[in-house]
Protein backbone atom coordinates (compact mmCIF):
# COMPACT_ATOMS: atom_id res chain seq x y z
CA UNK A 1 0.00 0.00 0.00
CA UNK A 2 2.94 2.22 -0.08
CA UNK A 3 3.42 2.67 -3.45
CA UNK A 4 0.90 3.93 -6.35
CA UNK A 5 -1.33 0.67 -8.12
CA UNK A 6 -4.42 -0.16 -9.68
CA UNK A 7 -6.65 -3.42 -9.75
CA UNK A 8 -9.93 -4.69 -11.44
CA UNK A 9 -12.43 -6.37 -9.02
CA UNK A 10 -14.07 -9.53 -11.06
CA UNK A 11 -15.31 -12.25 -9.10
CA UNK A 12 -14.74 -15.93 -10.36
CA UNK A 13 -17.93 -17.04 -10.62
CA UNK A 14 -18.04 -14.14 -13.49
CA UNK A 15 -14.99 -15.56 -15.62
CA UNK A 16 -15.53 -17.06 -19.20
CA UNK A 17 -16.07 -20.66 -19.25
CA UNK A 18 -17.80 -23.32 -21.16
CA UNK A 19 -18.92 -25.08 -17.81
CA UNK A 20 -21.86 -22.47 -16.73
CA UNK A 21 -19.46 -20.69 -13.85
CA UNK A 22 -16.13 -19.10 -13.70
CA UNK A 23 -14.24 -21.28 -12.76
CA UNK A 24 -10.10 -21.80 -11.91
CA UNK A 25 -9.67 -23.46 -15.49
CA UNK A 26 -7.42 -21.45 -18.33
CA UNK A 27 -9.70 -18.45 -18.48
CA UNK A 28 -8.61 -17.64 -15.00
CA UNK A 29 -4.98 -17.93 -16.13
CA UNK A 30 -6.06 -15.67 -19.16
CA UNK A 31 -7.59 -12.64 -16.92
CA UNK A 32 -4.35 -12.68 -14.20
CA UNK A 33 -2.07 -12.71 -18.08
CA UNK A 34 -4.56 -9.61 -18.86
CA UNK A 35 -4.46 -7.87 -15.78
CA UNK A 36 -0.40 -8.09 -16.32
CA UNK A 37 -0.38 -6.70 -20.07
CA UNK A 38 -2.65 -4.00 -19.08
CA UNK A 39 0.06 -3.03 -15.75
CA UNK A 40 -2.49 -4.04 -13.18
CA UNK A 41 -1.11 -4.63 -9.63
CA UNK A 42 -4.91 -6.39 -8.08
CA UNK A 43 -7.30 -8.79 -8.91
CA UNK A 44 -9.98 -8.49 -6.08
CA UNK A 45 -12.32 -10.96 -5.71
CA UNK A 46 -15.48 -11.48 -3.21
CA UNK A 47 -15.48 -14.72 -0.77
CA UNK A 48 -14.42 -17.76 -2.06
CA UNK A 49 -17.01 -19.58 0.25
CA UNK A 50 -19.58 -22.25 -0.75
CA UNK A 51 -22.71 -20.83 -2.23
CA UNK A 52 -25.91 -22.32 -2.68
CA UNK A 53 -29.44 -21.48 -3.93
CA UNK A 54 -31.21 -21.64 -0.15
CA UNK A 55 -29.10 -18.19 0.50
CA UNK A 56 -29.47 -16.25 -2.96
CA UNK A 57 -26.18 -17.40 -4.13
CA UNK A 58 -24.42 -15.00 -2.30
CA UNK A 59 -20.79 -15.94 -1.26
CA UNK A 60 -21.40 -13.62 2.21
CA UNK A 61 -24.17 -16.31 3.19
CA UNK A 62 -22.28 -19.48 3.30
CA UNK A 63 -22.06 -23.05 5.48
CA UNK A 64 -18.34 -22.08 6.63
CA UNK A 65 -16.15 -19.22 6.99
CA UNK A 66 -13.07 -21.42 5.82
CA UNK A 67 -14.40 -24.42 2.90
CA UNK A 68 -14.33 -23.28 -0.51
CA UNK A 69 -16.93 -23.48 -3.52
CA UNK A 70 -16.68 -26.33 -5.05
CA UNK A 71 -18.64 -24.66 -7.80
CA UNK A 72 -15.18 -23.32 -8.78
CA UNK A 73 -13.60 -26.40 -9.39
CA UNK A 74 -12.52 -26.46 -13.18
CA UNK A 75 -13.78 -29.77 -14.74
CA UNK A 76 -10.69 -28.98 -17.71
CA UNK A 77 -8.25 -29.14 -14.79
CA UNK A 78 -9.22 -32.11 -13.19
CA UNK A 79 -8.84 -33.93 -16.41
CA UNK A 80 -5.14 -31.88 -16.72
CA UNK A 81 -4.13 -33.33 -13.35
CA UNK A 82 -5.25 -37.04 -14.24
CA UNK A 83 -8.49 -37.17 -12.11
CA UNK A 84 -10.97 -37.49 -14.61
CA UNK A 85 -10.35 -38.23 -18.53
CA UNK A 86 -11.42 -35.92 -21.49
CA UNK A 87 -14.33 -38.65 -22.33
CA UNK A 88 -15.51 -38.14 -18.44
CA UNK A 89 -15.96 -34.15 -19.06
CA UNK A 90 -17.98 -34.63 -23.04
CA UNK A 91 -21.91 -33.72 -23.60
CA UNK A 92 -21.48 -30.64 -21.11
CA UNK A 93 -24.70 -29.11 -21.57
CA UNK A 94 -25.51 -25.65 -23.41
CA UNK A 95 -24.78 -23.32 -21.10
CA UNK A 96 -25.89 -19.37 -21.03
CA UNK A 97 -22.01 -17.07 -21.37
CA UNK A 98 -23.76 -14.28 -20.12
CA UNK A 99 -25.60 -15.10 -16.71
CA UNK A 100 -24.80 -18.09 -14.38
CA UNK A 101 -27.91 -20.82 -14.12
CA UNK A 102 -27.02 -21.58 -10.29
CA UNK A 103 -29.04 -24.64 -10.43
CA UNK A 104 -28.01 -26.14 -13.80
CA UNK A 105 -24.31 -25.80 -13.08
CA UNK A 106 -24.66 -26.76 -9.55
CA UNK A 107 -26.66 -30.31 -11.09
CA UNK A 108 -23.80 -30.67 -13.45
CA UNK A 109 -20.85 -29.73 -11.29
CA UNK A 110 -21.91 -32.02 -8.73
CA UNK A 111 -22.07 -35.18 -10.84
CA UNK A 112 -18.89 -34.57 -12.38
CA UNK A 113 -17.33 -34.52 -9.07
CA UNK A 114 -19.01 -36.93 -7.57
CA UNK A 115 -17.27 -39.32 -10.58
CA UNK A 116 -14.29 -37.80 -9.99
CA UNK A 117 -14.40 -38.47 -6.41
CA UNK A 118 -15.49 -42.56 -7.43
CA UNK A 119 -12.72 -42.97 -9.44
CA UNK A 120 -9.96 -42.07 -7.18
CA UNK A 121 -11.47 -42.83 -3.68
CA UNK A 122 -9.36 -45.87 -3.47
CA UNK A 123 -6.10 -44.36 -3.96
CA UNK A 124 -7.21 -41.33 -1.67
CA UNK A 125 -5.54 -43.52 1.41
CA UNK A 126 -1.81 -43.85 -0.33
CA UNK A 127 -2.21 -39.99 -1.69
CA UNK A 128 0.59 -38.03 0.44
CA UNK A 129 -0.95 -34.35 -1.00
CA UNK A 130 -4.15 -35.39 -0.24
CA UNK A 131 -3.31 -36.41 3.54
CA UNK A 132 -1.06 -34.05 4.22
CA UNK A 133 -3.71 -31.46 3.12
CA UNK A 134 -5.86 -33.00 5.53
CA UNK A 135 -3.65 -33.04 8.39
CA UNK A 136 -3.08 -29.06 7.45
CA UNK A 137 -6.75 -27.82 7.61
CA UNK A 138 -8.03 -30.50 10.21
CA UNK A 139 -8.83 -27.79 12.58
CA UNK A 140 -11.78 -26.84 10.10
CA UNK A 141 -11.95 -29.54 7.76
CA UNK A 142 -12.95 -32.41 10.33
CA UNK A 143 -15.95 -30.55 11.78
CA UNK A 144 -17.02 -28.91 8.51
CA UNK A 145 -17.22 -31.89 6.29
CA UNK A 146 -19.13 -33.99 9.16
CA UNK A 147 -21.59 -31.19 9.22
CA UNK A 148 -21.99 -30.96 5.77
CA UNK A 149 -22.42 -34.50 5.70
CA UNK A 150 -24.87 -34.49 8.15
CA UNK A 151 -27.05 -31.33 6.65
CA UNK A 152 -27.10 -33.07 3.52
CA UNK A 153 -28.01 -36.88 5.17
CA UNK A 154 -31.02 -34.62 7.09
CA UNK A 155 -31.84 -32.86 4.08
CA UNK A 156 -30.66 -29.38 4.55
CA UNK A 157 -32.04 -29.13 8.24
CA UNK A 158 -30.88 -26.79 10.69
CA UNK A 159 -28.32 -28.23 12.96
CA UNK A 160 -29.98 -26.19 15.74
CA UNK A 161 -32.87 -28.51 15.11
CA UNK A 162 -30.64 -32.00 15.03
CA UNK A 163 -31.17 -34.45 17.75
CA UNK A 164 -29.80 -33.28 21.19
CA UNK A 165 -26.39 -35.30 20.97
CA UNK A 166 -25.72 -34.32 17.63
CA UNK A 167 -27.00 -30.79 18.12
CA UNK A 168 -23.96 -30.51 21.37
CA UNK A 169 -21.84 -32.70 19.55
CA UNK A 170 -21.52 -35.45 22.02
CA UNK A 171 -18.29 -37.61 21.42
CA UNK A 172 -20.06 -40.78 21.14
CA UNK A 173 -22.72 -39.39 18.70
CA UNK A 174 -20.08 -37.85 16.47
CA UNK A 175 -17.89 -40.74 16.88
CA UNK A 176 -20.97 -43.24 15.15
CA UNK A 177 -22.42 -40.54 12.78
CA UNK A 178 -18.46 -40.42 11.65
CA UNK A 179 -18.22 -44.20 10.90
CA UNK A 180 -22.00 -44.17 9.60
CA UNK A 181 -21.44 -41.31 6.56
CA UNK A 182 -17.50 -42.05 6.30
CA UNK A 183 -17.36 -42.20 2.48
CA UNK A 184 -19.63 -39.46 1.89
CA UNK A 185 -17.39 -36.98 4.50
CA UNK A 186 -14.39 -38.56 2.91
CA UNK A 187 -15.84 -37.24 -1.03
CA UNK A 188 -16.31 -33.95 1.08
CA UNK A 189 -12.65 -33.79 1.84
CA UNK A 190 -11.67 -34.64 -1.46
CA UNK A 191 -13.44 -31.59 -2.98
CA UNK A 192 -12.15 -29.68 -0.35
CA UNK A 193 -8.16 -30.57 -1.51
CA UNK A 194 -9.17 -30.25 -5.47
CA UNK A 195 -10.49 -26.93 -4.45
CA UNK A 196 -7.65 -25.68 -2.40
CA UNK A 197 -5.04 -27.29 -5.10
CA UNK A 198 -6.29 -25.26 -8.15
CA UNK A 199 -7.37 -22.24 -6.11
CA UNK A 200 -3.33 -22.23 -4.84
CA UNK A 201 -1.86 -23.20 -8.27
CA UNK A 202 -3.80 -20.25 -9.82
CA UNK A 203 -2.83 -17.86 -6.99
CA UNK A 204 1.13 -18.86 -7.41
CA UNK A 205 0.52 -18.28 -11.12
CA UNK A 206 -0.58 -14.47 -10.34
CA UNK A 207 2.66 -14.13 -8.07
CA UNK A 208 4.47 -15.59 -11.08
CA UNK A 209 3.25 -12.49 -13.05
CA UNK A 210 3.41 -9.85 -9.80
CA UNK A 211 -0.41 -9.91 -9.45
CA UNK A 212 -1.55 -9.79 -6.22
CA UNK A 213 -5.09 -11.93 -5.00
CA UNK A 214 -7.35 -9.52 -3.01
CA UNK A 215 -9.61 -11.07 -0.94
CA UNK A 216 -12.79 -10.25 0.58
CA UNK A 217 -13.74 -11.17 4.45
CA UNK A 218 -17.66 -10.94 5.76
CA UNK A 219 -16.96 -9.89 9.54
CA UNK A 220 -20.12 -12.79 10.26
CA UNK A 221 -20.92 -15.81 9.67
CA UNK A 222 -24.40 -17.84 9.28
CA UNK A 223 -25.80 -19.25 11.99
CA UNK A 224 -26.30 -22.76 9.81
CA UNK A 225 -22.94 -22.98 9.33
CA UNK A 226 -19.53 -25.42 10.64
CA UNK A 227 -18.04 -22.79 12.37
CA UNK A 228 -21.39 -22.15 14.70
CA UNK A 229 -22.04 -25.42 15.25
CA UNK A 230 -18.50 -26.71 16.17
CA UNK A 231 -17.57 -23.15 18.27
CA UNK A 232 -21.06 -22.69 20.15
CA UNK A 233 -18.88 -21.06 22.83
CA UNK A 234 -17.69 -18.03 20.36
CA UNK A 235 -21.02 -17.10 20.07
CA UNK A 236 -23.90 -15.60 21.97
CA UNK A 237 -26.16 -18.61 22.08
CA UNK A 238 -28.49 -19.91 24.93
CA UNK A 239 -28.92 -23.39 26.70
CA UNK A 240 -30.51 -24.63 23.28
CA UNK A 241 -27.49 -23.71 21.14
CA UNK A 242 -30.02 -20.90 19.80
CA UNK A 243 -28.65 -17.18 19.19
CA UNK A 244 -29.69 -14.30 22.45
CA UNK A 245 -29.03 -12.23 19.58
CA UNK A 246 -28.68 -11.38 16.09
CA UNK A 247 -26.79 -8.73 13.96
CA UNK A 248 -28.22 -5.85 12.17
CA UNK A 249 -27.91 -1.96 11.91
CA UNK A 250 -29.85 0.62 13.37
CA UNK A 251 -32.60 2.82 11.73
CA UNK A 252 -31.65 5.20 9.59
CA UNK A 253 -32.11 7.57 6.39
CA UNK A 254 -32.38 4.75 4.05
CA UNK A 255 -34.69 2.58 6.33
CA UNK A 256 -36.73 3.60 9.27
CA UNK A 257 -36.46 0.20 10.58
CA UNK A 258 -32.95 -0.32 10.14
CA UNK A 259 -31.51 -3.90 8.69
CA UNK A 260 -31.77 -7.25 10.38
CA UNK A 261 -29.28 -9.59 8.80
CA UNK A 262 -30.04 -12.32 10.97
CA UNK A 263 -26.20 -13.53 11.73
CA UNK A 264 -25.55 -14.87 15.69
CA UNK A 265 -23.04 -12.48 17.08
CA UNK A 266 -20.09 -13.05 18.80
CA UNK A 267 -19.28 -13.55 22.28
CA UNK A 268 -16.48 -11.04 22.53
CA UNK A 269 -15.34 -12.18 26.11
CA UNK A 270 -15.27 -15.87 25.41
CA UNK A 271 -13.33 -14.82 22.21
CA UNK A 272 -10.71 -12.33 24.41
CA UNK A 273 -10.05 -15.55 26.80
CA UNK A 274 -8.82 -17.61 23.93
CA UNK A 275 -6.68 -15.18 22.58
CA UNK A 276 -9.21 -14.56 19.93
CA UNK A 277 -8.61 -18.44 18.59
CA UNK A 278 -11.16 -19.05 15.96
CA UNK A 279 -10.47 -15.04 14.70
CA UNK A 280 -6.54 -15.71 14.87
CA UNK A 281 -7.45 -19.36 12.34
CA UNK A 282 -9.25 -18.18 10.08
CA UNK A 283 -6.93 -14.62 9.53
CA UNK A 284 -4.18 -17.04 8.99
CA UNK A 285 -6.63 -19.30 6.89
CA UNK A 286 -7.00 -16.22 4.72
CA UNK A 287 -3.84 -15.10 4.25
CA UNK A 288 -3.12 -18.67 2.51
CA UNK A 289 -5.78 -17.69 0.30
CA UNK A 290 -4.97 -14.25 -0.22
CA UNK A 291 -2.02 -11.73 -0.27
CA UNK A 292 -4.31 -8.80 1.58
CA UNK A 293 -8.16 -8.61 2.03
CA UNK A 294 -10.89 -6.60 3.32
CA UNK A 295 -13.13 -7.08 6.33
CA UNK A 296 -16.50 -6.10 4.96
CA UNK A 297 -18.71 -4.25 7.80
CA UNK A 298 -15.66 -3.44 9.66
CA UNK A 299 -17.19 -0.70 12.21
CA UNK A 300 -18.66 -4.16 13.95
CA UNK A 301 -15.12 -4.10 15.55
CA UNK A 302 -15.45 -1.27 17.13
CA UNK A 303 -19.02 -1.65 17.97
CA UNK A 304 -21.89 -3.45 16.74
CA UNK A 305 -25.90 -3.40 16.81
CA UNK A 306 -27.08 -6.49 18.16
CA UNK A 307 -30.78 -7.05 18.40
CA UNK A 308 -33.10 -9.71 20.36
CA UNK A 309 -33.67 -13.01 19.03
CA UNK A 310 -37.38 -13.61 17.08
CA UNK A 311 -37.39 -9.50 16.88
CA UNK A 312 -38.85 -9.06 13.25
CA UNK A 313 -36.94 -5.74 12.82
CA UNK A 314 -33.95 -4.24 14.14
CA UNK A 315 -35.41 -1.07 15.76
CA UNK A 316 -35.59 -3.08 19.21
CA UNK A 317 -31.29 -3.38 18.76
CA UNK A 318 -28.92 -1.80 20.87
CA UNK A 319 -25.21 -0.60 20.36
CA UNK A 320 -22.17 -3.20 21.97
CA UNK A 321 -18.67 -2.21 22.67
CA UNK A 322 -16.23 -4.78 21.21
CA UNK A 323 -12.52 -5.23 22.25
CA UNK A 324 -11.62 -3.54 18.73
CA UNK A 325 -7.77 -2.28 19.92
CA UNK A 326 -7.04 -5.36 21.94
CA UNK A 327 -7.95 -7.47 19.42
CA UNK A 328 -6.38 -5.66 16.53
CA UNK A 329 -3.00 -5.88 18.96
CA UNK A 330 -3.53 -9.67 19.13
CA UNK A 331 -3.58 -10.05 15.08
CA UNK A 332 -0.87 -7.38 14.35
CA UNK A 333 1.69 -9.20 17.15
CA UNK A 334 0.46 -12.82 15.27
CA UNK A 335 1.19 -11.22 11.49
CA UNK A 336 3.52 -8.04 11.75
CA UNK A 337 3.32 -7.26 7.91
CA UNK A 338 -0.49 -7.80 7.72
CA UNK A 339 -2.21 -5.68 5.01
CA UNK A 340 -6.26 -5.17 5.94
CA UNK A 341 -8.40 -2.69 3.84
CA UNK A 342 -11.58 -1.44 6.26
CA UNK A 343 -15.18 -1.47 4.81
CA UNK A 344 -15.94 1.97 6.51
CA UNK A 345 -18.84 2.74 4.20
CA UNK A 346 -21.98 4.35 5.64
CA UNK A 347 -21.85 6.17 8.95
CA UNK A 348 -18.46 5.97 10.57
CA UNK A 349 -18.07 6.72 14.30
CA UNK A 350 -15.13 8.92 15.22
CA UNK A 351 -14.07 5.55 17.69
CA UNK A 352 -13.70 3.37 14.26
CA UNK A 353 -12.02 6.27 12.36
CA UNK A 354 -9.86 6.42 15.43
CA UNK A 355 -9.06 2.57 15.52
CA UNK A 356 -7.91 2.88 11.74
CA UNK A 357 -5.78 5.88 12.43
CA UNK A 358 -3.98 4.14 15.21
CA UNK A 359 -3.44 0.26 13.40
CA UNK A 360 -2.99 2.53 9.66
CA UNK A 361 -5.73 0.11 7.86
CA UNK A 362 -6.63 1.79 4.56
CA UNK A 363 -10.20 2.57 4.31
CA UNK A 364 -12.64 3.22 0.68
CA UNK A 365 -13.78 5.81 -1.25
CA UNK A 366 -16.45 5.15 -3.91
CA UNK A 367 -16.65 7.50 -6.21
CA UNK A 368 -20.06 7.12 -7.24
CA UNK A 369 -21.06 8.61 -3.44
CA UNK A 370 -18.78 12.16 -4.28
CA UNK A 371 -21.30 14.15 -6.65
CA UNK A 372 -23.78 15.27 -3.43
CA UNK A 373 -24.03 18.64 -2.10
CA UNK A 374 -21.43 19.02 0.17
CA UNK A 375 -19.27 18.18 -2.67
CA UNK A 376 -16.85 20.45 -1.27
CA UNK A 377 -16.43 18.69 2.22
CA UNK A 378 -17.23 15.13 0.71
CA UNK A 379 -14.51 12.28 1.77
CA UNK A 380 -15.71 10.24 -1.38
CA UNK A 381 -14.48 13.14 -3.83
CA UNK A 382 -11.14 13.15 -5.10
CA UNK A 383 -9.97 16.22 -3.57
CA UNK A 384 -10.17 14.79 -0.71
CA UNK A 385 -8.76 12.13 -0.74
CA UNK A 386 -6.04 10.76 1.47
CA UNK A 387 -2.84 8.56 0.28
CA UNK A 388 -3.62 5.57 2.99
CA UNK A 389 -7.10 4.20 1.18
CA UNK A 390 -8.50 2.46 -1.81
CA UNK A 391 -10.72 4.46 -4.22
CA UNK A 392 -13.12 2.43 -6.00
CA UNK A 393 -15.71 3.54 -8.88
CA UNK A 394 -18.22 1.17 -7.30
CA UNK A 395 -18.54 -1.74 -5.31
CA UNK A 396 -20.01 -5.08 -5.70
CA UNK A 397 -23.48 -3.51 -4.38
CA UNK A 398 -23.53 -0.66 -6.41
CA UNK A 399 -24.51 -0.22 -9.47
CA UNK A 400 -22.45 0.18 -12.80
CA UNK A 401 -21.21 4.00 -13.49
CA UNK A 402 -22.94 3.88 -16.56
CA UNK A 403 -26.60 2.57 -14.14
CA UNK A 404 -25.91 4.90 -12.29
CA UNK A 405 -25.53 7.90 -14.60
CA UNK A 406 -29.06 6.81 -16.18
CA UNK A 407 -30.87 6.16 -13.77
CA UNK A 408 -29.58 7.09 -10.17
CA UNK A 409 -27.97 10.25 -10.84
CA UNK A 410 -30.46 13.00 -10.92
CA UNK A 411 -29.88 16.63 -12.71
CA UNK A 412 -28.53 18.64 -10.59
CA UNK A 413 -25.30 15.84 -9.55
CA UNK A 414 -25.16 15.63 -13.54
CA UNK A 415 -24.38 19.36 -13.50
CA UNK A 416 -21.97 18.89 -10.46
CA UNK A 417 -20.14 16.27 -12.05
CA UNK A 418 -19.42 18.12 -15.40
CA UNK A 419 -18.68 21.16 -13.09
CA UNK A 420 -16.03 18.23 -11.38
CA UNK A 421 -14.33 17.45 -14.24
CA UNK A 422 -14.82 20.67 -16.52
CA UNK A 423 -17.16 19.19 -19.40
CA UNK A 424 -20.16 17.89 -20.09
CA UNK A 425 -19.99 13.75 -20.56
CA UNK A 426 -22.18 11.28 -22.29
CA UNK A 427 -23.72 7.93 -20.89
CA UNK A 428 -21.31 6.62 -23.52
CA UNK A 429 -18.28 7.99 -22.33
CA UNK A 430 -18.94 8.66 -18.28
CA UNK A 431 -17.18 5.92 -17.14
CA UNK A 432 -14.12 6.64 -18.60
CA UNK A 433 -14.23 10.20 -16.87
CA UNK A 434 -15.01 8.69 -13.67
CA UNK A 435 -12.17 5.88 -13.77
CA UNK A 436 -9.98 8.58 -15.11
CA UNK A 437 -10.96 10.38 -11.65
CA UNK A 438 -10.07 7.59 -9.39
CA UNK A 439 -6.91 6.94 -11.53
CA UNK A 440 -5.79 10.30 -11.08
CA UNK A 441 -6.30 10.42 -6.96
CA UNK A 442 -3.31 10.87 -4.78
CA UNK A 443 -4.65 7.62 -2.94
CA UNK A 444 -2.32 4.93 -3.27
CA UNK A 445 -4.26 1.81 -4.57
CA UNK A 446 -7.69 2.04 -6.98
CA UNK A 447 -9.83 -0.77 -7.69
CA UNK A 448 -12.37 -0.53 -10.63
CA UNK A 449 -15.01 -3.24 -11.50
CA UNK A 450 -14.35 -5.33 -15.12
CA UNK A 451 -18.02 -3.78 -15.78
CA UNK A 452 -16.99 0.12 -15.20
CA UNK A 453 -14.00 -0.86 -17.67
CA UNK A 454 -16.43 -2.23 -20.30
CA UNK A 455 -19.02 0.38 -19.89
CA UNK A 456 -22.08 -1.80 -19.26
CA UNK A 457 -24.95 -0.97 -17.69
CA UNK A 458 -27.39 -1.50 -15.18
CA UNK A 459 -28.35 -5.01 -16.13
CA UNK A 460 -24.36 -6.30 -15.45
CA UNK A 461 -24.14 -5.03 -12.19
CA UNK A 462 -23.15 -7.60 -9.70
CA UNK A 463 -25.86 -7.60 -6.43
CA UNK A 464 -28.80 -5.24 -5.85
CA UNK A 465 -28.90 -5.22 -2.10
CA UNK A 466 -31.79 -6.32 -0.21
CA UNK A 467 -33.52 -8.28 -3.80
CA UNK A 468 -33.49 -11.78 -4.01
CA UNK A 469 -33.55 -13.10 -7.61
CA UNK A 470 -30.85 -11.89 -10.53
CA UNK A 471 -27.47 -11.56 -8.10
CA UNK A 472 -24.09 -13.10 -8.16
CA UNK A 473 -24.76 -13.83 -12.19
CA UNK A 474 -23.11 -11.56 -14.54
CA UNK A 475 -19.89 -13.57 -16.39
CA UNK A 476 -17.67 -11.55 -18.52
CA UNK A 477 -17.72 -12.52 -22.65
CA UNK A 478 -13.88 -13.32 -23.65
CA UNK A 479 -14.90 -11.22 -27.20
CA UNK A 480 -14.65 -8.62 -24.22
CA UNK A 481 -11.48 -8.03 -23.38
CA UNK A 482 -9.97 -6.15 -26.65
CA UNK A 483 -7.33 -4.99 -27.62
CA UNK A 484 -8.69 -1.38 -27.37
CA UNK A 485 -9.79 -1.70 -23.89
CA UNK A 486 -6.13 -3.41 -22.48
CA UNK A 487 -4.51 0.06 -24.47
CA UNK A 488 -6.37 2.53 -22.96
CA UNK A 489 -6.33 0.88 -19.78
CA UNK A 490 -2.38 0.29 -19.69
CA UNK A 491 -1.88 3.54 -20.83
CA UNK A 492 -3.93 5.02 -17.71
CA UNK A 493 -2.19 3.16 -15.33
CA UNK A 494 1.26 4.25 -16.99
CA UNK A 495 0.05 8.32 -17.09
CA UNK A 496 -0.75 8.37 -13.51
CA UNK A 497 2.04 6.49 -12.10
CA UNK A 498 0.13 3.34 -10.73
CA UNK A 499 2.70 0.71 -13.24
Amino acid sequence: MDTRSSGILLHITSLPSPYGIGDFGSDAYRFADFLAQAHQRYWQILPLSITCTAYGNSPYSSFSAFAGNHLLISPERLVRDGFLTESDINGTPEFSGERVDYPGVTKYKEKILRLAFKKNKAKLADHQDFQNFCSEHAHWLENYCLFITLKNHFKGAEWGNWHEELRDRKDSSLREWSEKLHEDILREKFLQYIFFTQWLSLKNYCDSINIKIFGDIPIYVNYDSADVWANPHVFNLDSEKKPTFVSGVPPDYFSSTGQLWGHPVYNWDALKKSGYAWWIQRIEHNLKLYHIFRIDHFRGFVGYWEVPAGEKTAINGKWVKAPAEDFFKTVRKQFPHITIIAEDLGLITDDVKELMKKFEFPGMKVLLFAFTEDMPTNPYAPHNHVKNCVVYTGTHDNNTIKGWFKKELDSEGKERLFDYIGKEVTEKSVHWEIIRLAMMSVADMVIIPMQDFLGLGEKERMNLPASSEGNWEWRLLPEQISTSVVKKLSEMTMIYGRV
